[in-house]
């Protein structure tokens, strides 16, 4: 039984490859839009991967996360949208294993992260 607590294999591959991935939370109150970002950090062998021309995949890859808060209507066709931004808050996860563990304490489900062109976050 799926308890939400694990990735789908597609957003996993992705945090292994070093790819960003975001889900939008609920916001502290209405007109804001509310996401969380994760963002896998790259090592000096994802450099020289990126430098030969491929991408590295690293299952003991390391992430920091963000969760911020816009105002909606305050973005000007997809510029400026730090106008009213919040950084409610971001922590640092040491592998995948941490990573579920600060997103279970922000309750955040792994099945909620989608990919930054699927979502309306707007950096």
């Amino acid at each position: 039984m799926d308890d939400g607590s694990s990735w789908p294999v597609d957003k996993l591959s992705a945090l292994r490859l070093g790819r960003r991935l975001v889900a939008e939370v609920p916001a502290s109150r209405r007109g804001r839009q509310a996401f969380v970002d994760v963002r896998p950090k790259r090592s000096d062998p994802d450099a020289q991967a990126q430098g030969e021309g491929w991408v590295r995949s690293d299952a003991e890859r390391s992430f920091h996360l963000e969760h911020w808060e816009y105002e909606r209507d305050e973005r000007i066709a997809a510029f400026d949208y730090d106008i009213g931004a919040v950084l409610i808050g971001s922590a640092d996860a040491t592998d995948e294993s941490e990573l579920i563990t600060v997103l279970n304490g922000w309750g955040v489900r792994p099945g909620l992260f989608v990919y930054p062109w699927e979502s309306e976050d707007p950096k």
